[in-house]
């Protein structure tokens, strides 16, 4: 099995990994605002406050920064970070909403699935309901770029499994 497979389309990017860890750690990091932070590769994510998500619909505040992209300069700014998917241990997904409005409509999320030794995550990215007030900008997407949601996807493995050996490797 390699470190990761990746799967793009037009408008959605998905890549994934084994890690060797129960898709219960790995859902409390995903539904955490911490947990966001935590294992963010775009270097955006600042810091976070609220509750952990329990359920569509939750929200939790994440504090932004942008200058890692170094593509527009929105100085430091905050979104929310809206639940859309919440099937525990599963699968869990968000949009974003904030000072672009209407939002724009992307979704980010990850999908678990049990497997020998520990749990295939699945991350995705999807622009493909980019509102159409943006349609003038469907070009610049993807913002997050692939590698970023592949290294994001080794941050959490050390996470969640440090110094457990990737399952099937």
């Amino acid at each position: 099995m390699s470190d990761t497979t990746t799967s793009t389309s037009a408008t959605r990017i998905e890549v994934d990994r084994a890690i060797a860890a129960e898709p219960a750690a790995i859902f409390d990091v995903l539904r955490s605002p911490d947990g966001h932070v935590s294992i963010d590769a775009s270097g955006m994510l600042m810091s976070a406050e609220g509750d952990p998500a329990t359920a569509v619909g939750d929200r939790f505040v994440v504090h932004m920064d942008r200058d890692s992209l170094r593509d527009f300069d929105l100085g430091e700014y905050d979104v929310t970070v809206v639940i859309e998917t919440f099937e525990r241990d599963r699968e869990i997904a968000w949009t974003i909403d904030g000072a672009m409005q209407p939002p724009l409509g992307h979704v980010y999320g990850y999908r678990l699935e049990p497997i020998e030794g520990g749990t295939l995550v699945t991350s995705y990215y999807d622009w493909s309901n980019l509102h159409e007030a943006y349609a003038g900008i469907a070009d610049r997407f993807p913002i997050i770029a692939e590698g970023s949601l592949r290294a994001t996807l080794g941050i959490l493995a050390r996470t969640v499994a440090p110094g457990k050996h990737r399952p099937g490797a």
